[in-house]
């Protein structure tokens, strides 16, 4: 029962004499039954206590009778629990609303002393985080596991989860990219939205390694929903020798780099403000095609280039170098590029498709980085004309489809040095305006800007160790300081801190296995349209491979 507590602080609750205290875990879920209201509230902390201190003294070690007799009325345990919700009674009825959600609000007062504390029932989560219905069209809830030690569903409501960027953190080997699966199964499952995902270590479009000895691999996006996921290559020998059907592949050309873009590496590429300054002049004097024209000039160009044009040739010959190493590192830039494959990938977009681009082998940080802002860019700015012309006539015109964008080491982009001019930036600040968020997935939160974290809207948190991580994660939450202890004591495997838009109030969960019940509850046993488990036969390979050349062959000839 509840003894003493304020709203800023929480609430302090006896516990039973019946009630062991090491039946009770951070994290927990419990219900506070007031006098008018019910309190859906979350156990923060437990402590032991003693009504006479002397007892403490002189512990009665040899006397187990007499531990027995002074446990639970002597010594106790006291637990601190955290109101989130509250749920007020039908002063008529003397009865609590059974339709749900619609009458849950934000907490604004507390309990009368020795209110009873239960543990939550299936029927309280249900009320809080809404039941995934399959049969409704309509219902975007969506489970993403179970709380700490009940076997009932906890969901997400994924139609506000789409509405405004997200963030998936937590330190390394702590299962991001499983967590990340589970959302953008869910979402593709239900099709609320296309997804990109930036596939830096070839994880979500086929086949993956688990660490888990009865399951090593576990299925791709492209395995489970098949014909609507399409996978574009960066490293077309690299997706063809894992044995993955169709995957397309794709180059840019150097043409389609910006000035914005070497901004964004200038770190990797140790480039000063002079040498981008000098890159802008060289751009005026030969436009689209100048990074092909740098290469191309020798020292006394370069030296009478400066002449004419008052660029600095010490500053130009280091921007050239630098774009060498850009060129060397990164095997999918091109002079000129033939086929618009951003155009493409618009087009699959806007046929409801989702796309996953790996990258191979070309998977160092310079190349992630430098195509995935280049093609992020070129799609933010057609979605950006779509949703003006959908805006300056509705009826007319129909709005883009929804776009999701998962990117990795997110921290590269959104620091605080590079993120209000790159175009992460702008689309985590647009709070989905023009149909586009963000998915964020990251082990160092604190290397984001904080006020790109202030505009994340639920943020999902495995185990982090580092303070500057746990208060980045914390950024503009109310009450975090409570938040902090549950999120220190989570087990550093399958479990995770959900809180912000999708769900009514924080919780701890066990997090979904990403195994054939997940399979079949997302996609069927029709979404496993070619098995994992075939793939080690050289049959099969070679099947694939012809398969996928002859499709790269009616796309864009031999």
């Amino acid at each position: 029962m509840i003894i003493q507590g304020s709203l800023s602080t929480g609430l302090e609750m006896r516990l039973d004499p019946g009630q062991s205290v090491e039946d009770l875990r951070v994290g927990r879920f419990v219900v506070v039954e007031g006098a008018g209201s019910r309190f859906f509230s979350m156990l923060t902390d437990v402590t032991l206590a003693a009504s006479n201190p002397t007892i403490l003294l002189s512990p009665p070690i040899e006397d187990p009778f007499l531990m027995s007799v002074l446990s639970g009325v002597t010594t106790f345990g006291t637990v601190k629990v955290q109101p989130m919700l509250m749920l007020q009674k039908d002063r008529e009825a003397q009865t609590f609303g059974s339709s749900g959600r619609g009458e849950l609000s934000p907490v604004k007062t507390i309990p009368s002393h020795f209110s009873p504390v239960y543990e939550a029932a299936a029927s309280d989560f249900a009320l809080v985080f809404g039941e995934e219905d399959e049969r409704d069209p309509n219902n975007s809830h969506f489970n993403i596991g179970r709380p700490l030690n009940m076997e009932v569903p906890v969901c997400v409501d994924l139609d506000r989860f789409i509405e405004r960027s997200n963030g998936i953190f937590g330190k390394s080997g702590t299962g991001k990219s499983f967590l990340t699966r589970i959302f953008l199964g869910g979402i593709i499952a239900k099709d609320l939205a296309s997804v990109l995902v930036f596939d830096m270590h070839n994880e979500y479009g086929w086949q993956a390694m688990s660490e888990s000895k009865s399951a090593p691999r576990v299925k791709g996006l492209k395995q489970l929903f098949g014909h609507s996921v399409v996978v574009f290559s960066l490293d077309r020998e690299s997706s063809q020798a894992r044995g993955i059907p169709d995957a397309r592949e794709l180059y840019i050309g150097y043409n389609q780099i910006e000035i914005e873009d070497l901004d964004l590496l200038k770190n990797e590429l140790a480039l000063s403000e002079a040498t981008l300054e000098n890159a802008y002049i060289v751009k005026e004097k030969f436009g689209a095609d100048w990074i092909s024209a740098l290469l191309d000039m020798s020292g006394e160009e370069i030296e009478e280039f400066c002449n004419n044009y008052k660029g600095h040739p010490t500053a130009i010959k280091t921007l050239q170098r630098r774009l060498n190493t850009v060129v060397q590192k990164t095997p999918y830039l091109k002079p000129r590029v033939g086929h618009n494959y951003i155009e493409e990938i618009l087009r699959q977009i806007s046929a409801g498709k989702h796309i996953v681009l790996e990258f191979g082998r070309q998977n160092n940080l310079l190349s992630y980085m430098l195509a995935t802002n280049i093609i992020t860019r070129r799609l933010h700015a057609e979605y950006v004309r779509q949703s003006e012309l959908y805006i300056c006539d509705p009826e007319r015109v129909a709005p883009p489809r929804k776009l999701m964008i998962v990117i990795e080491e997110a921290h590269k982009f959104l620091s605080p040095q590079v993120a209000k001019q790159t175009i992460f930036g702008i689309i985590a600040r647009e709070m989905r305006k023009y149909f586009v968020t963000l998915l964020i997935v990251d082990q160092r939160p604190s290397g984001i800007d904080p006020e790109v974290l202030s505009q994340i809207g639920t943020r999902v948190t495995a185990l982090l160790n580092d303070d500057k991580d746990i208060d980045a994660v914390f950024t503009g939450v109310s009450g975090s300081q409570t938040l902090r202890t549950v999120l220190a004591q989570m087990d550093p495997k399958q479990q995770a801190l959900v809180l912000g838009y999708a769900v009514p109030m924080p919780v701890v969960v066990r997090t979904r296995p990403f195994d054939e019940d997940f399979y079949k509850a997302v996609a069927g046993r029709g979404g496993a349209w070619l098995d994992s488990a075939d793939q080690s036969s050289e049959v099969v390979r070679a099947e694939v491979a012809a398969r996928a050349k002859l499709a790269h062959e009616e796309l864009f000839g031999p």
